[in-house]
């Protein structure tokens, strides 16, 4: 069993926890795996699985072209040299010409039920290659039934090989933290002892982030003391977020964060009064069932796989710029809810174990090697 993990980048987002979590499961579930990955991520990998045979590319992966053309060409003869009956391709993409069993983890549909929400290019190539591994791999794994749904929908003939498997969330990175913890996220990010409202993720127009910042300011206006308004994560390309956030009042305090360490997260998450997480739609949602795990109270909305994550456990709202605010002060006013949802939703990030996940990867890989097997 083949892991290509060449497409996680330097920043961990949600694709490179996904993968380097789920190594870390199948490797301490007893699987003979091995992983292909960047020559930056050898000594990662090495200790994430420690039983795995842990292979670098060669340096010409760094590119996405680059990446891509090593796919279609080195990774299938890797894959024969080390004897693997299944590739996993873990970011949509996958060989085309490989001998071996193939399964592509599908993160999310918004390609094609939100193509807005995307750059021009970077939806067309994420449609055009989910509309591949939807025809052409053994086993296309995804992680909610919500995108499932979708997927289906636009292929109905691939129903038949779309495996659902929920993500799990790493308990020791993503805990209650400790005061220490809580402070050195408060650092971090130069707050002192200002409460905040945290956001986590990219700024780009999926995560609604203008209808966050504009309702954040609504719902604090009139408060003697607000806190502050905290967007943590990469930059994005949502364009509307500068025009929000010139909208603010000069007394209301909104802090764009930028990227955090990922050790900073629970303290940042958990040290919060609540998570405020308005997508427009998620293949999963893995912010918010770390924010979950984190002991913080989470406001999110009922778009796509969100509402799978977070069950009963965490608060709703529309996408619009009132909803939020609403949403938001009913909350800020209420810390005897915030915190009931806060321990509901510590309970059920128990219920999402990267040990079930990876159980779940290995029925995949012998499905999708039983269907290699089969004469076509």
């Amino acid at each position: 069993m083949l892991i290509d993990a060449t497409a996680v980048p330097a920043d961990r987002g949600g694709v490179g926890r996904y993968v380097d979590s789920l190594v870390a499961a199948l490797d301490a579930d007893g699987a003979a795996i091995a992983v292909v990955c960047q020559p930056r991520d050898t000594e990662l990998y090495g200790r994430l699985a420690p039983h795995a045979e842990v292979v670098p590319a060669a340096e010409s992966t760094a590119t996405r072209t680059a990446r891509l053309t090593w796919e279609q060409t080195t990774l299938p003869r890797l894959a024969a040299r080390l004897g693997v009956d299944v590739v996993h391709s873990p970011h949509y993409t996958m060989p085309l010409a490989s001998r071996a069993a193939s399964v592509v983890t599908l993160h999310d549909a918004t390609f094609f039920t939100d193509p807005v929400l995307h750059s021009s290019v970077k939806a067309r190539f994420f449609r055009t290659w989910t509309s591949t591994a939807l025809r052409r791999a053994d086993v296309c794994v995804v992680p909610s039934d919500a995108t499932a749904h979708e997927l289906t929908r636009v292929t109905p003939a691939a129903r038949a090989r779309v495996e659902v498997v929920h993500h799990g969330v790493d308990e020791e990175r993503f805990h209650v933290p400790s005061p220490e913890e809580t402070r050195a996220a408060r650092d971090a990010v130069g707050l002192g002892t200002t409460p905040y409202v945290a956001f986590l993720g990219a700024l780009e127009p999926r995560k609604n982030v203008p209808a966050l910042v504009r309702g954040f300011a609504h719902a604090v206006a009139d408060m003697p003391e607000p806190p502050a308004l905290v967007l943590a994560g990469q930059p994005g390309w949502d364009r509307q977020v500068e025009s929000a956030l010139d909208s603010v009042p000069h007394r209301l305090r909104v802090i764009r964060a930028g990227y955090l360490p990922y050790d900073a997260l629970a303290g940042f998450l958990g040290g919060s009064e609540l998570v405020a997480y308005p997508s427009l739609g998620e293949g999963f949602g893995l912010p918010v069932l770390e924010a979950m795990a984190s002991g913080a109270c989470v406001l999110t909305t009922r778009r796509l796989a969100l509402p799978e994550v977070g069950g009963d456990a965490v608060a709703y709202c529309g996408v619009g710029a009132g909803d939020v605010a609403a949403a938001l002060r009913e909350l800020l006013d209420d810390p005897a809810r915030r915190s009931r949802l806060a321990s509901a939703a510590q309970r059920r990030a128990k219920e999402f174990a990267w040990g079930s996940t990876a159980e779940r990867h290995r029925e995949a890989y012998a499905r999708a090697a039983h269907a290699a097997a089969l004469p076509h």
